[in-house]
């Protein structure tokens, strides 16, 4: 471009740019006119002002939620309908069972489990083993390998334009995602035909469900008190089922991998930043959660990778603390320790099943974890004993690994 086309063009461009600061100034201005014009007697031109945002802000929130709750209406008909492409036969059935949300709900609220009561112990015995099975998720896990799950198959709550609640929204992904692994045990018993290709062709679906029983896990994982402790383990068992099950797996770990890290993520935050006193409990349960993920390899060790980087990073925060004799945070220190116990039986699982395949994923983490390490647990070992014991013990398995691959 010449230089007079060149200075034209910016002129233009500075022109129309000036043209919109005079027009958004005018319009301003206008709009303080009109609102001092109709403002009603007896109010000032702040308080009308303040309360013709307010009625706007709220007519917003309104369609906001219409948009949200209509977008999580095609999202329940597209799973009804990828469900009856994969098996019609098993959705026709099925539909003859459909209970309502308000039953659903009113049972919850009938029979509803104490879990705050539990939540205001102080949590001091962390030792004990039925802390790790407070919320009923570890039983609840292992009866739902063996039980088809019928009592879900009975929930099949319709939506209710805006009176959608955390619960319902929790429901919904559980009861798709469900329905997958009965249709898909029921195929493998030969019980029933299925196509599971049909995956493949609507990911979408598959995707979104997944990302909303995340969603919904971290949000109850980060609350105080879990309003559904309920939905909350029947919502990690389908999430377990669902990783372990060496056809349907693939599928949701190839669409959603990213997904699934960002959720291990989210619960390891949880783990670290929690600060009540009466934390515990919950936090064991957090952390039963990331334990049973370990249960999928490709999971496992990118989930070592984080725990070993975690740990490291807090280990030198630890040294460089008490080199210089300041301050370090007692909560994150007593928090760590979860995240030990969590790597050490994940790499105790590595070892005893040599998978040599994937002990090559995050080799760069574990190196930079044993780089130094004896020097760390040699200064750390008198005022920290505990802690440098567990970070012993995790070099050991991490040695012992790679000498099982060399």
């Amino acid at each position: 471009m010449e230089p007079r086309g060149a200075a034209a063009a910016a002129a233009e461009i500075k022109g129309r740019r000036e043209n919109q600061i005079s027009y958004l100034k005018i319009s301003k201005l206008a709009l303080a006119f009109a609102i001092i014009h109709s403002k009603p007697p007896g109010k000032s031109s702040k308080e009308y002002t303040e309360y013709l945002s307010k009625i706007v802000s709220e007519q917003d929130f309104g369609w906001k939620r219409k948009v949200e709750v209509l977008e999580a209406e095609v999202l329940r008909l597209r799973q009804e309908l990828l469900l009856n492409r994969i098996s019609p036969r098993f959705c026709l059935e099925n539909r003859k069972q459909d209970t309502s949300a308000e039953t659903l709900l009113g049972q919850e609220h009938i029979n509803p489990t104490s879990y705050s009561s539990q939540l205001e112990d102080s949590g001091c015995d962390v030792c004990n083993d039925s802390a790790f099975d407070s919320l009923g998720i570890a039983s609840d896990f292992h009866q739902s390998e063996h039980n088809v799950s019928k009592h879900w198959l009975e929930r099949v709550p319709p939506l209710h334009l805006f009176h959608t609640s955390k619960e319902q929204s929790l429901t919904a992904p559980v009861h798709f995602l469900q329905c997958l692994l009965e249709i898909r045990k029921l195929s493998e018993g030969g019980s029933l035909q299925a196509d599971f290709s049909q995956l493949e062709n609507d990911s979408f679906t598959i995707c979104n469900s997944v990302s909303q029983l995340l969603d919904g896990l971290t949000v109850f994982y980060n609350s105080p008190k879990f309003p559904a402790p309920g939905f909350l383990s029947e919502g990690v068992c389908v999430l377990i089922s669902l990783i372990t099950d060496t056809k349907l797996s693939n599928h949701v770990l190839k669409k959603c991998f990213k997904k699934m890290e960002e959720f291990k993520k989210n619960l390891i935050k949880i783990i670290l930043r929690n600060r009540s006193v009466n934390r515990f409990q919950a936090l064991h349960s957090v952390s039963q959660t990331l334990g049973l993920l370990g249960r999928n390899n490709i999971l496992r060790n990118s989930l070592i990778s984080l725990l070993l980087s975690e740990v490291r990073q807090f280990a030198e925060q630890l040294l460089q603390a008490h080199q210089v004799q300041s301050v370090y945070d007692i909560a994150q220190y007593e928090n760590i320790f979860l995240l030990c116990m969590i790597l050490e039986q994940l790499l105790q699982n590595e070892t005893e099943e040599s998978n040599i395949s994937n002990s090559d994923y995050g080799e760069e983490e574990k190196i930079k974890f044993l780089k130094n390490l004896d020097q760390i647990i040699l200064h750390l070992s008198d005022e920290f004993p505990l802690f440098s014991l567990y970070l012993w013990r995790v070099s050991v398995l991490l040695d012992s690994g790679r000498m099982q691959i060399d």
